[in-house]
């Protein structure tokens, strides 16, 4: 295990939440990472090589692979044919989709089962292969969208951190093949600060390209994290499963332990969608300021009309609660449409978390589940 057993000073880590570090783009990572790169080139020194692949982790609710795509597995849950069928989007970052399924307790997928939802899909994103270097956002969006066909439109979609904007695009690309929306910890308008923002902002464009150049086209997720200097601590762990591991037990250990590999299984990004993603989104807001493209179109948010729910962390550091909320003032959706929760916890905790699985995944199971009326309904004012 590579997990310390005490927590860094706050002030010693690159902010207070894990996620910061790992999870997203590896922006941080990138002046080191390229600065490594240089000094092997300029030595002539062989980069240093990957270590042998580990066996992959198992999902753990059953599924099925309903498509085989360039970009990805969908992933096919469905229990039976009753009700709208429902997509989760998963972040496509450094790790693999299971975090849409982690372990019993904390998995998205048992949620939403739980709740009494049968037609359950999850976008399981490939790692990027040398073929799958010139893949664009816009390939992702077309393979988003002949999953969505194969499914049948329309469909309520989930869309998780990086899986969020993507879902918000192809939502407003798309908007009659999505009947309603749920944006989970997703960055869209980056002029609202985050600690991701900033890293992108402190950065020169011209570093992100050269981290592509050095990898002759693909973001490698192995050499990247190889560079971060804070290792993952158990209290990082427990915050982002909500959960108290301290007593040793047999289970907790086989938790930790899980954790632990699914941290290290990384995926490789295309060089095309990493610099689109990082310029495009991080660093010149294109979402917000309607100036994207996607497919041949200018996106406006304004034409997401949809029902919507927008669900945060308050102590998310890599898309903030402010910045996860004013997403709201982007789109065309009637206020009676939209909806807003928040959870007492960090980025991961969202996702993978016991109490935010248990509290406001099953609001927004209700929410799903609820006739158009019923969302329309207007809420009851709560006083402070």
């Amino acid at each position: 295990m590579r997990l310390s057993e005490k927590p860094e000073p706050p002030e010693e880590r690159l902010g207070t939440d894990w996620a910061v570090q790992a999870m997203l783009w590896p922006v941080a990572a990138t002046r080191l990472a390229l600065e490594a790169y240089m000094h092997w080139f300029a030595k002539g020194e062989p980069a240093p090589s990957e270590p042998q692949s580990e066996e992959a982790l198992s999902w753990t609710t059953p599924s099925v692979i309903a498509l085989q795509l360039a970009s990805m597995r969908l992933r096919d849950f469905s229990r039976g044919r009753k009700g709208p069928p429902l997509l989760i989007c998963a972040p496509f970052s450094l790790h693999e989709a299971l975090i849409a399924d982690f372990a019993p307790g904390h998995s998205l997928v048992e949620a939403l089962q739980q709740g009494g939802m049968d037609r359950i899909y999850v976008t399981d994103w490939c790692s990027a292969t040398p073929e799958m270097r010139y893949l664009s956002i816009d390939s992702y969006l077309a393979d988003l969208n002949v999953a969505v066909d194969e499914i049948g439109a329309p469909i309520d979609l989930i869309g998780l951190c990086q899986g969020g904007w993507l879902s918000l695009i192809y939502a407003a690309r798309f908007p009659h093949k999505v009947r309603r929306l749920v944006l989970a910890g997703a960055p869209v308008d980056v002029s609202v600060p985050s600690e991701l923002s900033r890293m992108v902002a402190g950065v020169p464009k011209e570093a992100f390209d050269e981290l592509v150049r050095q990898g002759e086209g693909i973001v490698s997720g192995k050499h990247t994290l190889r560079f971060w200097s804070m290792p993952l601590t158990l209290h990082d762990v427990e915050a982002a499963l909500q959960i108290h591991v301290g007593d040793g037990c047999e289970q907790d250990d086989a938790l930790l332990e899980r954790f632990e590999r699914w941290d290290r299984k990384l995926l490789d990004l295309p060089g095309t969608f990493y610099l689109e993603a990082t310029n495009w989104i991080f660093r010149e807001n294109r979402i917000a300021e309607g100036s994207f493209i996607a497919l041949g179109r200018r996106i406006d948010l304004a034409e997401v009309t949809a029902p919507v729910f927008l669900l945060a962390g308050e102590r998310d550091n890599v898309v903030p609660l402010e910045q996860a909320f004013a997403t709201a003032r982007l789109l065309g959706t009637p206020p009676q449409w939209l909806e807003q929760a928040s959870e007492p916890c960090g980025h991961l905790g969202l996702f993978m978390g016991r109490e935010s699985l248990s509290c406001s995944w099953r609001r927004i199971v209700r929410w799903l589940q609820a006739g158009d009326d019923d969302v329309a309904k207007p809420r009851p004012r709560i006083s402070a």
